[in-house]
């Protein structure tokens, strides 16, 4: 793993020294006699060459040294320099020149990528234990997904069985509202029916003469079981007094009393009337 990085920073730096050293003797070798020039060249590339050597010691130490490093890049800087100038003062291929004038940088940022590779570098067993605890997190995140799904599945279908379970329970309800109404329609038309009045009083005058009692509808709601039937006592209240104790009752407490509490107070209280007038009384009054 460390040549990866390693190899490709000697190679660059192989090759910008003996380019920067080839530039320099090319461009000062008519200038000046070629040993200046070879010193020259040499002199870059050594510089460029013993500040790399020994930032590599410092970082094989595990320290490190702002001033060596800025030395260094100062060599790259200035055999980029060279090169540039090289090429902008060549007379044939200038761009070919120019074109290779950014290798001493890029020599130097290799071996900063592998400075930066040595410090993060980890040992194969940190790796492997590193791997372990992904995989465990991975494990672990992937029962959690299962087990969430799986209870939002149980979840759905609880839901739709009470959902279907309140439809099937709506549709009686429905059924059997129609169902009372349609007996209770006929029970009024019964109820109001000429020939039913005619027959219901030809039936009840025989019973108690001169009275001809009205028939009354069945009360369609919550009552309460009074055990067997009570007889009024005489004499019974009269429409208004009843209308009064009715009232009375009601509002004996605050927010006023529902029909099913009156009712239970009046007869709690003794006194005594038939469901049919205590609803009327109750109508009247609330």
């Amino acid at each position: 793993m460390k040549a990866k990085t390693v190899l490709p920073a000697v190679a660059m730096t192989a090759v910008s020294m003996v380019l920067t050293l080839a530039v320099v003797m090319m461009w000062l070798g008519t200038a000046v006699p070629w040993p200046v020039a070879l010193v020259v060249g040499l002199g870059i590339d050594g510089g460029w060459l013993a500040t790399l050597a020994y930032e590599r010691r410092l970082a094989a130490q595990g320290d490190h040294n702002r001033a060596v490093t800025a030395v260094g890049w100062s060599f790259g800087v200035l055999a980029a320099g060279v090169l540039v100038a090289h090429a902008l003062t060549a007379d044939h291929s200038p761009g070919a020149w120019l074109a290779v004038a950014w290798l001493p940088i890029a020599a130097k940022a290799l071996w900063l990528v592998h400075s930066l590779w040595e410090r993060t570098a980890l040992t194969p067993l940190a790796l492997d234990a590193i791997r372990g605890i992904q995989q465990e997190a991975r494990d672990e995140a992937a029962v959690a997904r299962a087990r969430l799904r799986a209870e939002a599945a149980t979840e759905e279908t609880r839901l739709t069985a009470v959902t279907e379970a309140g439809a099937r329970v709506a549709r009686v309800q429905a059924e059997t509202a129609q169902t009372l109404a349609g007996a209770w329609s006929t029970l009024e038309s019964a109820r109001k029916g000429e020939e039913t009045g005619r027959a219901l009083t030809s039936v009840t005058t025989p019973v108690t003469p001169g009275v001809t009692p009205r028939w009354e509808l069945p009360v369609w709601g919550p009552s309460e079981p009074i055990g067997a039937p009570a007889l009024e006592t005489a004499p019974a209240l009269t429409d208004d007094v009843l209308d009064v104790l009715v009232d009375e009752i009601r509002h004996s407490q605050t927010p006023p009393l529902s029909y099913r509490e009156m009712a239970a107070r009046f007869r709690a209280a003794g006194h005594s009337a038939s469901e049919v007038r205590l609803r009327a009384a109750w109508k009247r009054v609330a």
